[in-house]
């Protein structure tokens, strides 16, 4: 009980830290004066000013910014930042996700550059404070295991009651004994009621969640330890769950050749160029997750080299924009006399700067093609000089195409091996991100989805009815471009299928799917207090495999507790028997209230330690997963236990009746039984 109710005093802080969340500092400007106030202070209509680094305070439509990226990871699960331009007033602010939008939502996090908005929605009106209104109305479900021990111990709870008034009455009528009859029918309440199963339970939880922590997996509600051996779907969101969720350059592509970037290889004369450019137009102190990956890559393969110029001088930069989606910034060497300009982008409009010609053109985008399968989010490269005034506008430059370069968000080293292990345990993995379907389909070929062919996209979900989305559910494994009320309706209808669903997660938009699942695993490292909160289950490490590693353990601790529920079932039947059928046989109690009670302080204690240390069966992760609806105390289960029982009670009643027939007291009979009654 003290354990139960440590655990569940750990109150549910997911509308709190919501709250907290939704609510950073805020840079405004007010009667001409810029001023930092408290996101909770901002109204509609104020003027925010968003800086790199800064969180955006509420959703506002943007009146200015350059080269403004947004990372919406938190409410999109797109594993990139997004680009931003300004508004022309002509748009109804809309949903986050994808580039171009005139609109910012609050909880994002500016990564590059800044820009002007004006506010247009607060509080839980915004698209974070939506989130929070459907955590308001989920509330976490009883396991299948808590319903139904509830179910059978009320059964037996009405047995016992009913079996004490028939012992009470007809103890009292034959024998004229009503005190010694009252005894009796409260020794065969306690002996049918099975208490030992709310604290065995409790027990083999708190332990199982203890031995799940060794494996870096945090219980937030103990009883989702033993729903976690009845998964059989597992919910993955691919940024920062099956991947690394950080930027790093896979492949590149330079004077006709390709170069997959390796640790250790060194890197070709050809690429040298490449890779400098890139790294010049970039921000030198950059914040941008592929600016990171440019530097990143300079560091590894050019630190030492001529190509990387700490001592150039930045003299202008030509801003990203909805017409050009490419960027270009203006050095000068300290000894040079031409200005040396470097331009990243995507690749039609790094083409379009060079002015390729058709068949250039075609040769470029067959090259762009073969990565993009691949799932990378590719940029082109140019260079160009310049001597006198500086021009208006990145067309006036002459820009030579240097190349591209493929950057991804890599998966998790342990993530291949987790998977297969799920399927050979009859568990489904299903992936829901707010990503690309060409970028989930990528990721899932490489970590070993079986099913990468069908993918269905956010907007298409909601082209579908209740009754189709049930059925086209059954076979589909990726689910993309999806917004977190979608990763609500998805989880609903996988439980309505009769899953036991399990979801990991780490982003604000999770929450209200950690919650309404069976289980929810949040993300320990990564993951949003909000995720954390929300989830039943916290990964301490961010580690894919450590999920596996809590099913295993789950099984292991069903299987165990089930063993100990059927011995105490078989233990009650004896001590019940010995109760009742002296009786009515009129001969002398055999087990008095102060016995059974003697009895269940060792039966307690037994079957919590000695079956909670239970191993592992072999093949714990070779079989699928146990049916949800069929029950515990199935037929089986119970006949077994009663035979065990009933084999138990003959004996014990052969060696009391002996022991009655040999002219022994009903004291001594009645010590000699107990004693029995243990040892057995």
């Amino acid at each position: 009980m003290g354990i139960t109710f440590y655990q569940e005093q750990k109150t549910e802080r997911a509308q709190e830290a919501l709250r907290d969340h939704s609510s950073p500092r805020a840079l405004v400007i007010r009667d001409g004066v810029e001023k930092r106030i408290a996101g909770r202070d901002i109204v509609p209509g104020d003027l925010a000013i968003l800086l790199e680094g800064d969180r955006v305070p509420a959703d506002a439509e943007l009146l200015s910014c350059v080269n403004l990226s947004v990372d919406e990871s938190l409410l999109t699960g797109e594993s990139v930042p997004v680009r931003k331009v300004c508004s022309d007033g002509s748009l109804k602010i809309g949903r986050p996700g994808g580039d171009d939008q005139p609109f910012v939502f609050s909880g994002s996090l500016v990564v590059q550059c800044q820009g002007s908005a004006v506010v247009r929605i607060t509080g839980i009106n915004t698209e974070i404070g939506k989130i929070g209104k459907a955590l308001h109305t989920l509330k976490p479900e009883s396991t299948v295991l808590q319903k139904e021990t509830q179910m059978f111990v009320r059964n037996l709870a009405i047995l016992g009651l009913v079996l004490c008034f028939l012992v009470v009455v007809i103890y009292g009528m034959t024998r004229n004994d009503w005190i010694n009859g009252f005894l009796a029918g409260i020794a065969l309440a306690m002996a049918v009621l099975p208490e030992e199963f709310p604290v065995v339970l409790t027990i083999f939880l708190a332990m199982g969640a203890w031995r799940i922590s060794k494996n870096n997996v945090l219980t937030r509600r103990m009883p989702a330890v033993e729903t976690l051996g009845a998964t059989t779907i597992l919910c993955v969101d691919k940024t920062g769950t099956l991947t690394q969720n950080r930027m790093t350059v896979q492949r590149t592509f330079s004077q006709g050749e390709f170069l997959d970037m390796k640790d250790g290889d060194p890197l070709p004369e050809a690429f040298h160029e490449l890779v400098e450019f890139s790294i010049l137009a970039s921000q030198c102190d950059p914040f941008d997750p592929m600016e990171k990956a440019f530097k990143q890559l300079g560091a590894d393969f050019l630190t030492k080299t001529e190509h990387i110029h700490a001592n150039w001088s930045l003299i202008q930069e030509y801003p990203l924009s909805k017409e050009l989606l490419a960027m270009s910034r203006v050095w000068r060497s300290p000894s040079g006399k031409d200005f040396v300009i470097a331009s990243k982008g995507a690749t039609e409009a790094i083409m379009d700067l060079c002015h390729l010609n058709e068949l250039k053109k075609q040769d470029v985008l067959e090259k762009v093609h073969s990565m993009a399968k691949e799932g990378l989010r590719i940029l082109g490269v140019a260079r160009a000089y310049f001597h006198g005034d500086l021009p208006v506008g990145q067309h006036d430059f002459e820009f030579q195409f240097l190349g591209l370069i493929g950057l991804a968000d890599p998966i998790r080293p342990d993530v291949i091996e987790a998977v297969e292990e799920c399927y050979q345990a009859g568990i489904r993995v299903v992936m829901i991100t707010g990503d690309y379907p060409d970028t989930a389909r990528s990721i899932a070929k490489q970590i070993g989805f079986r099913s990468v062919d069908r993918i269905l996209t956010g907007p298409e979900l909601e082209g579908f009815s209740d009754v189709e989305l049930l059925e086209r559910v059954n076979d589909v494994d990726i689910f993309s471009r999806v917004v977190p009320e979608q990763k609500l309706g998805l989880v609903k209808v996988l439980k309505a299928n009769g899953e036991v669903v399990t979801m990991t997660g780490d982003g604000v938009n999770d929450a209200p799917a950690l919650m309404a699942e069976d289980i929810g695993i949040a993300m320990g490292g990564r993951g949003t207090d909000v995720a954390r909160e929300s989830a039943s289950l916290v990964l301490l490490d961010d580690a894919f495999s450590s999920i596996v590693k809590a099913v295993r353990q789950g099984r292991r601790i069903f299987d165990n507790l089930k063993k100990a529920m059927a011995y105490i079932l078989a233990i009650h039947v004896p001590i019940a028997g010995l109760s009742l059928i002296p009786v009515l046989m009129q001969w002398p109690l055999v087990l008095l209230p102060v016995h059974i009670a003697f009895l269940e302080l060792i039966i307690d204690p037994a079957c919590s330690i000695v079956f909670e240390a239970e191993p592992e069966e072999a093949d714990v992760m070779k079989r699928p997963p146990r049916d949800p609806k069929k029950p515990i105390f199935n037929r089986r289960t119970v006949g077994l236990s009663l035979l065990q029982g009933v084999a138990v009670l003959v004996v014990v009643l052969i060696v009391y009746v002996i022991s009655i027939y040999t002219e022994l007291s009903a004291a001594e009979a009645r010590n000699l039984d107990v004693y029995n009654v243990n040892l057995l």
